[in-house]
């Protein structure tokens, strides 16, 4: 898994040499187009079920529990995976925006993101928390607790060099030619800025909540090791945005995102005999 740190042409990228954990993520749990996402319950490892509601997609998270990012390209390229957490960059703990460091996924390729990146090899585990314990919280950003966000970019692929011919030429033809090469170059990487950030948080006000809202916290130290490499993306903003709202179950129940199962009613004549039987012997 990899990934990258800084603007248009990137020139330090986070590249995995991790042991990749592959939980069963079925397909119906994950959204997305050019890459699938989905959040994964670390103890069981199953993928926790995506509610779609008002136009948003929600989880239900358990206080207390670990759970990972998993990410799946879905084509044949390879994609940077900007990701956020309440709000707050993975890997540099710096409030998310779309030009920063994010993880470089080979085709076809599938990679859990577990924690907050603390170093080359050690992680902070994703656990389910109240608000006020929350990572984006105990650093003074509690506005966007309770959201997670991936912005996929796809690669600039690299044109192979074109020479024209000079045998002949005129120093007129030649000129031609010189501006024609500069036509094909790239453009200058001040051409090139990135856009500014982007909040996905929603702004929509919720009603009076029976537990307190859940955010990620800062869990404890594991092994999770990475490498570098280059990455130029093909355009300045992403070519997509996923994003996954969470919450608690109470949370998810009491907004009507989550519709509580049909309970049978009790039945005082299940079977309903016409006369009282003689018991037995």
């Amino acid at each position: 898994m990899k990934a990258f740190t800084s603007g248009v042409h990137m020139k330090r990228i986070i590249v995995g040499a991790i042991v990749i954990v592959l939980a069963a993520s079925c397909d119906a749990h994950s959204v997305g187009s050019i890459a699938d996402m989905a959040v994964i319950d670390r103890d069981s490892g199953v993928a926790l079920p995506i509610q779609f509601y008002r136009g948003e997609y929600w989880v239900a998270g358990q206080p207390g529990a670990r759970y990972a990012i998993e990410i799946r390209n879905r084509i044949g390229e390879r994609l940077l995976a900007v990701t956020s957490v309440d709000g707050v960059n993975v890997l540099s703990g710096a409030t998310a925006a779309w030009d920063q460091a994010g993880y470089v996924f080979g085709p076809a390729e599938r990679y859990q993101i577990t924690g907050w990146r603390k170093s080359d090899a050690i992680v902070a585990a994703f656990t389910f928390t109240d608000s006020p314990n929350s990572y984006a919280e105990r650093t003074g950003r509690p506005a966007n607790v309770g959201v997670i966000g991936v912005a996929l970019f796809r690669e600039r692929q690299l044109q192979p060099a074109f020479a024209p011919p000079t045998i002949g030429q005129s120093p007129t033809d030649l000129a031609r030619a010189r501006g024609y090469e500069s036509a094909l170059a790239p453009p200058s990487e001040s051409a090139e800025k990135s856009t500014p950030g982007y909040s996905i948080a929603g702004t929509q006000s919720r009603p009076r909540l029976p537990a307190p809202k859940l955010g990620t916290g800062h869990g404890e130290r594991e092994y999770s090791y990475v490498s570098y490499t280059e990455f130029v993306r093909l355009q300045s903003e992403p070519n997509e945005i996923i994003r996954i709202h969470y919450d608690s179950l109470e949370n998810l129940l009491a907004m009507g995102i989550v519709r509580r199962p049909a309970q049978a009613v009790p039945d005082p004549f299940p079977a309903s005999p016409q006369y009282v039987p003689d018991p037995p012997g």
